[in-house]
């Protein structure tokens, strides 16, 4: 798996302009056809890594192929109520990683 970003790092979305931070990753596209053919509408490669990401200033979270993202070097942190359902701190730049298991 040729993973470019890491859990607890800020990216930006290349074509929807958002900041994010990455909460998951993925080895491989794993949703569904249907989900990808509907979201996916530039059709990025389902072999790659994709993300999970909590969107800056929202309550929504998306799942954005690694092509899609750049990483965000603003080092301004992101503002999303599941920050502390992930992460415990906000350190250099980085988030850290909290072992508190997601409620689903």
């Amino acid at each position: 798996m040729n993973v470019k970003f890491f859990i607890g790092q800020q990216i930006e979305h290349k074509r929807f302009n958002y900041r994010g931070l990455i909460y998951d990753v993925d080895s491989e596209f794993r949703g569904t056809e249907e989900w990808y053919q509907k979201m996916a509408t530039s059709l990025p490669p389902k072999n790659e890594p994709w993300y999970h990401v909590l969107v800056h200033g929202s309550e929504q979270m998306t799942y954005a192929a690694q092509t899609s993202l750049q990483s965000d070097e603003s080092a301004e942190q992101v503002v999303h109520p599941f920050v502390p359902h992930f992460f415990s701190a906000f350190s250099d730049g980085r988030y850290v990683r909290n072992d508190t298991p997601w409620p689903g």
